[in-house]
């Protein structure tokens, strides 16, 4: 059993338009950043992208978003981002706002097999209109449903052929639930090693839940804003 493909344009080579896709990452911290590059040069067009941002306007998901291939986009925070705000704001886009904790949540529901779940997140908000609402310890709650992907983009330190997956520290966020939410996982990583060479105790996603893995290359890694300070 062999997962590996030969690099970030075999494995979008199926992703038509219309596709919902999952993308890993929190803030510009463990991105699928030459699955995003590539799906920028194949242009495939009106994508749902779920991700807990929307990057920046000249790196990340913002690159899908300056050429217009996204329609709409689900997420808990998008203020570092102009060109979203202006897609948005001439209403270019569709946006889905969530709870960064709902978000979560509705992702590892939708890798469980859980339909749904209640939360009181959002009660009393725009948040809850048209939602089913129940008490629970004298507490509202509100019905939210999971959710999935036709495609899940990861990034992760190392995986084998196998597709067992590494991540490093918190590079590991919101990639390790959206590998198991997705109809098919593809993951890029650092470094692909030899069969063995993961201790099994320390595999943070089994290869049951990767479709393809590639060996990424050119990382830039780039930071959101860099801050420094006088010694």
């Amino acid at each position: 059993m062999d997962k590996r493909v030969a690099g970030a344009d075999a494995a979008i080579a199926g992703i038509q338009d219309g596709a919902t896709i999952l993308l890993g990452g929190f803030g510009l911290c463990g991105i699928p950043e030459n699955l995003i590059a590539a799906l920028r040069t194949k242009g495939t067009k009106n994508l749902t992208l779920v991700s807990n941002n929307a990057g920046i306007d000249d790196f990340g998901i913002g690159l899908l978003l300056q050429s217009k291939q996204v329609k709409k986009m689900i997420a808990s925070y998008v203020g570092e981002n102009k060109t979203f705000e202006q897609l948005a704001m001439t209403k270019e886009i569709e946006v889905e706002l969530n709870p960064q904790g709902t978000l979560a949540e509705r992702i590892r529901c939708g890798g469980a097999g859980i339909p749904a779940f209640f939360t009181p997140t959002g009660y009393g908000t725009m948040a809850a209109e048209g939602k089913e609402v129940r008490d629970f310890n004298g507490r509202p709650h509100i019905l939210v449903p999971s959710l999935r992907g036709d495609f899940a983009f990861i990034k992760a330190y190392k995986g084998d052929r196998w597709g067992n997956l590494v991540f490093r520290k918190t590079a590991r966020n919101y990639n390790a639930i959206m590998a198991t939410a997705a109809n098919y996982t593809i993951a890029e990583v650092e470094e692909i090693v030899d069969l063995g060479k993961l201790d099994p105790d320390c595999i943070h996603t089994p290869g049951i839940f990767v479709d393809a893995i590639f060996q990424g290359s050119s990382y830039v890694k780039r930071i959101e804003r860099r801050t420094v300070r006088k010694r």
